[in-house]
């Protein structure tokens, strides 16, 4: 017998993660969203609290819980603000290759310092000329002796100003593709590493985005992830993970938006009645309802697959494009529901509205997206 019933630990930990965004991030994500600055205050408060480093394990600092408990969690942390939200979860994308592909002796020196103390982590993928295309990236690393030499820049690095520590991705020939990409782990003080431009983002306006500069940047060997070449094997599988995560994230916005839109429909009286009693608008929230549903079914059923140790790219994949695309819809009907005031500051759903749209473009762009699903497919 199937049971999508949480123990009764998960639900106590959704409670904790519901009162605290309420608490902490629901009353001030807009003012947040005006002026985008670090949500210092609001991480240490979340480390405070164990809502930080979900899923890495308790040895290394963490929390230690499987995706599906994680999930929990962060759709009620997402639903008051995936931008601030998306600054306390970093750590599950930035700290992934370190735990797939580092050593133990790595795992206790770089992981349980920076979790011990709640900062905070950047994953340096992204490049201008290689976004999609991974595979492509142009960021060289050079051995010399007993240490890498890292030039080039990384850009839509979220979390990038902020970062005590980077795990980096570069190649040591580009002739070689994905074969000669190798990980490395960066830690902030670097000499020859600094920040570049600060985007000025549509939406998500309190998420950090910003690029990486790396300037004859010195890497000792032993901060070499794995194997050399062993890089991009390491990125794609902690995208994996970094996808549910994502597709969570849509899954606590858009029920962010289907509820305001609901409640909306509910007090909102024209020709005598409540809105959301015309046909026209309740068969909306009725699709909208079983949009935020289904989404999350499906970001469960990814999630269940990698707790149990199970191949879940494809799943990953598809919960990631469908929750997405789902929060895009759901927060433009939303806007639609509200009507004029829906496309007005004073309500949240136009800020749901353009945090949506991110969310179909990181972590691989939806079309992307469905390759990786379609491709799975294909190789049975």
């Amino acid at each position: 017998m199937i049971d999508f019933t949480p123990n009764e630990e998960q639900k106590a930990l959704q409670d904790l993660a519901r009162k605290f965004s309420q608490k902490e991030i629901a009353p001030v994500a807009l003012a947040y969203d005006k002026e985008p600055v670090f949500p210092e205050e609001i991480i240490k408060k979340a480390h405070a609290a164990g809502l930080l480093n979900l899923t890495c394990p308790k040895e290394y600092g963490g929390q230690g819980f499987g995706l599906v408990t994680s999930s929990l969690i962060t759709e009620e942390m997402n639903v008051a603000c995936v931008a601030i939200s998306g600054m306390l979860g970093i750590n599950s994308l930035a700290c992934g290759p370190i735990l797939i592909g580092g050593t133990e002796e790595q795992k206790r020196r770089f992981l349980l310092p920076l979790n011990q103390a709640g900062k905070t982590a950047s994953f340096g993928l992204t490049e201008r000329e290689a976004g999609s295309d991974a595979g492509g990236l142009k960021t060289r690393a050079k051995l010399e002796g007993d240490h890498y030499v890292l030039n080039g820049q990384k850009c839509f690095i979220t979390n990038a100003s902020y970062a005590a520590l980077y795990t980096i991705f570069a190649t040591i020939d580009p002739s070689q593709g994905t074969k000669g990409i190798c990980g490395f782990i960066v830690p902030r003080e670097s000499s020859g590493l600094s920040i570049g431009k600060v985007e000025d983002k549509m939406g998500q306006r309190a998420l950090n985005v910003a690029e990486v500069n790396l300037e004859n940047v010195i890497v000792p060997r032993e901060n070499l992830l794995g194997k050399e070449g062993k890089g991009f094997k390491i990125a794609m599988e902690t995208l994996d993970e970094g996808r549910v995560n994502i597709a969570t994230c849509g899954v606590g916005l858009a029920r962010a938006a289907f509820e305001a839109a609901r409640d909306y429909a509910k007090k909102r009286v024209q020709f005598g009645k409540p809105i959301g009693t015309f046909q026209a608008l309740n068969f909306m929230l009725a699709d909208m309802a079983a949009a935020v549903d289904s989404a999350r079914l499906l970001t469960w059923l990814a999630g269940s697959m990698a707790d149990q140790g199970k191949r879940f790219s494809r799943e990953a994949a598809q919960a990631k494009f469908y929750a997405t695309d789902v929060a895009m819809r759901v927060t433009t009907d939303a806007v639609q529901i509200y009507g004029g005031y829906g496309y007005t500051k004073e309500y949240a759903v136009e800020k749901y509205m353009r945090d949506a749209k991110l969310m179909q473009i990181y972590e691989g762009t939806n079309q992307v997206n469905r390759i990786v699903a379609g491709g799975a497919l294909m190789r049975g």
